[in-house]
């Protein structure tokens, strides 16, 4: 509820650009795969992904198309590391 709500749903929201940039550099339509790879999701499948190479969506463990969580876990974290500090700046201008 309130702000913190606010927040997450708004990182939850720029999260999904990865599958949505994904789809679309493959060629494929980016709303129709976004979709249909949230509700296999809400489904409870939860190793489905995007194959580029199919074009569809399928288990992406039985593809052998695996990432070292650390790689994932890095890269978010510097991410909202680097919107914090834009935050910060944004309320220092603010304030002067």
């Amino acid at each position: 509820h309130g702000m913190e709500g606010y927040c997450i749903r708004a990182f939850a929201e720029a999260l999904e650009v990865i599958p949505y940039t994904l789809a679309e550099n493959a060629g494929l339509n980016p709303i129709a795969i976004v979709t249909e790879l949230r509700n296999r999701h809400a489904q409870g499948e939860i190793n489905a992904g995007i194959n580029v190479r199919k074009g569809q969506i399928t288990n992406i463990l039985e593809e052998n198309v695996v990432q070292p969580l650390l790689v994932s876990t890095s890269a978010i974290t510097l991410a909202t590391e680097c919107v914090r500090m834009i935050l910060k700046i944004d309320d220092i201008v603010t304030v002067r």
